[in-house]
């Protein structure tokens, strides 16, 4: 059937029932301002919200990206749908009769419309039923488990509506059919039933199982997890994939933990939905279930919605068995935790035992404090590898580096993985602070092998070393780099028609900036200038900054020019080179102590081929220093008259 042609009253009276508010805040975390709404954007990736929604008018529009519109634009831009679409899903929600231009097909609208309506309906009947048969004397073997193994207490198996499954092939089916008068092929498309293989006729898909309901973003039941009061396998059964339910989009409780997960703004993912439901009970209200599968992207984007600070807390066992279903739940998220899309952490409870064990033991304080010294997922990887190894024995220290490698190699964010490469290093050192810095560069060498290495290591190298060092340039370096550095920046982002001689320099010499406020700022200016803003490139910098309050409080100076500074930016010739210049002195000056040091430090018995190769580097590094010094005088004294 081709896409109907929706009458125009029907488009309005959705846009009349359909109340924007209600529909955003289902995907993003909404906080009042004024008389409006606001939140962080869905459709791109920022940290301090843009996204604003007016009741009063019944739209959304992001400053940032400028996406905008009204509810049915939101949820077509969100789902990526066509409007028709969208407009029939809206129609089943908010029970508005739907009216085509082609009569015809609205017969068959309807029908859809109206099964959709039935199989919530169905649902919520099978529910009932499981309900009240947990409190039949056939239920009492499963209220007493709960009660007694599981420790819930009857508020909880109430609020979590959950239930019984009778034995017998038939015993759901013929209540629905015979009493209640619901087609059987109905109940099948529920999940509710199968039919047989062998004669004609339907039996009951749960028998003999504790049932626990799942319920979608709004609290409709959509399917049912079974759990076996016996020896039947499998122990959990799970609903089959419904028009209603979608197991990789659909997370256990998430109807319940939203709003503590916007106000905790964290989520926390656990194995089973016994975890689940006893952290509930314990007043630990931002906690989902992941239905035993892997994790997935969807998954993980729809309880990113509700958490500004995107920290997803998954809490899996500690024994080998955990473990395994951490790697096995984090599953295709890694590539998120890398690129730093999400604050991944993991919190592993001591013992071996899942959540819903731990608290039966233990307070809720206990477990809270539990979450606040969960590691981040990449400390965690790092406690997996060297775990039962030992670093004196040589199989195992050259295993532990290969893993490491893999691990930082995939760290895409450049302070993060610098983090994580000195972490590591100072772990293979084993104590020794002298190997730190042999270690540091052996990990660059095979992260980044070239030139990419070379730019690594020097950075490592300029932000490492002591500043002991009694030359003129070391002495005077924390006013003269900065200055050097401030100017570069303050050109670029004032004078346009300078920016490719700034940025060609610094790529042609290799050069990287020294002073991580000054790192900070380049890099915001890295991430905007593709969007080619030309002359609006400040405004666009100094609003990004924004959301870094304590890193812009040391650039802020860069973005105003007063007089003195307008004169100085008029010798953009004199003065980008003798920044430049520093900057590669003050490099080089750094890289000649640190080989230095390394040279003094090595014992030529022990490890003359090390001993050789600082020496050597020390002696290269010199010249190339001197050399520098030679040709760039007249630049840095030309720098030094500036007075900044």
């Amino acid at each position: 059937m081709h896409t109907p042609r929706l009458h125009r009253d029907t488009v309005e009276q959705i846009k009349e029932r359909a109340e924007i508010v209600d529909v955003v805040s289902e995907y993003v975390v909404l906080r009042k301002r004024g008389k409006d709404y606001v939140g962080l954007c869905p459709f791109h990736n920022e940290k301090t919200p843009s996204f604003s929604v007016s009741p009063s008018r019944q739209s959304f529009y992001c400053f940032g990206c400028q996406a905008g519109g009204d509810a049915i634009k939101f949820l077509m831009d969100i789902h990526k749908q066509p409007f028709a679409e969208v407009v029939l899903d809206l129609a089943r929600r908010y029970q508005v009769p739907v009216q085509t231009l082609e009569p015809e097909q609205r017969q068959e609208l309807q029908r859809q419309i109206s099964e959709r309506s039935q199989l919530y309906e169905l649902l919520a009947t099978a529910d009932q039923f499981y309900q009240h048969a947990l409190r039949q004397p056939q239920g009492e073997v499963a209220l007493n488990y709960l009660r007694q193994q599981r420790q819930i207490k009857d508020e909880t198996i109430q609020e979590f509506g959950l239930g019984y499954a009778p034995g017998g092939w038939e015993t759901l089916y013929r209540y629905l059919v015979d009493s209640k008068r619901y087609p059987p092929p109905l109940l099948e498309k529920a999940g509710l039933i199968k039919p047989r293989k062998e004669n004609s006729g339907y039996y009951d898909v749960f028998r003999d199982r504790l049932m626990i309901p799942i319920r979608d973003i709004m609290g409709r039941v959509i399917a049912f997890g079974g759990r076996t009061l016996g020896d039947e396998q499998p122990k959990y059964l799970n609903s089959p994939e419904t028009e209603l339910f979608n197991k990789g989009k659909t997370l256990f409780a998430l109807d319940k933990a939203k709003t503590g997960i916007s106000q905790q703004d964290q989520a926390i993912v656990v194995e089973g939905y016994f975890d689940a439901i006893a952290l509930h009970a314990a007043g630990i209200d931002h906690v989902v279930a992941s239905l035993g599968t892997a994790l997935s992207i969807e998954q993980v984007r729809i309880l990113l919605r509700y958490s500004e600070s995107k920290q997803l807390i998954l809490n899996f066992d500690a024994d080998k068995a955990g473990t395994n279903a951490a790697q096995r739940a984090i599953g295709e998220i890694s590539q998120l935790a890398y690129q730093g899309e999400v604050q991944l952490k993991i919190l592993n409870i001591p013992d071996g035992k899942d959540a819903d064990e731990y608290l039966q033991t233990h307070t809720t304080q206990d477990y809270q404090q539990l979450i606040v010294n969960a590691p981040l997922w990449l400390n965690w990887q790092i406690q997996q590898i060297i775990q039962d190894k030992d670093l004196k024995q040589p199989g195992d220290f050259q295993q532990v580096s290969q893993e490491f490698v893999k691990l930082i190699k995939n760290i895409a964010n450049t302070n993060t993985r610098e983090y994580y490469i000195t972490h590591c290093a100072e772990i293979l050192s084993q104590g020794d602070t002298r190997l730190v810095a042999l270690r540091v560069e052996n990990l660059l060498t095979q992260v980044s092998p070239g030139t990419e290495n070379k730019q690594n290591f020097r950075q490592f190298t300029s932000n490492k070393s002591s500043a002991s060092s009694k030359s003129y340039l070391t002495q005077t370096e924390p006013s003269l780099l900065e200055q050097a550095e401030a100017l570069l920046l303050r050109i670029y982002l004032h004078c346009p028609e300078n920016r490719l001689v700034i940025s060609t320099a610094l790529e042609e010499r290799d050069l990287q900036f020294s002073l991580s406020h000054h790192r900070f700022l380049w890099q915001q200016i890295l991430e905007i200038i593709p969007e080619n803003y030309g002359d609006e490139l400040l405004t666009a910098v100094q609003q990004r900054c924004l959301e870094f309050p304590e890193e812009t409080d040391l650039v802020s100076h860069i973005f105003h020019l007063n007089e003195k500074a307008k004169k100085e930016i008029q010798r953009t010739p004199q003065v980008i080179q003798a920044a430049i210049a520093c900057m590669e002195i003050a490099i080089s000056e750094k890289r000649c102590r640190y080989f230095r040091e390394s040279w003094e430090q090595t014992e030529p018995e022990k490890e003359p081929e090390q001993y050789k190769y600082y020496a050597d580097a020390f002696t290269k590094e010199k010249r190339n220093l001197q050399e520098l010094e030679k040709q760039r005088l007249f630049s840095l004294l030309d720098l030094l008259q500036f007075n900044y």
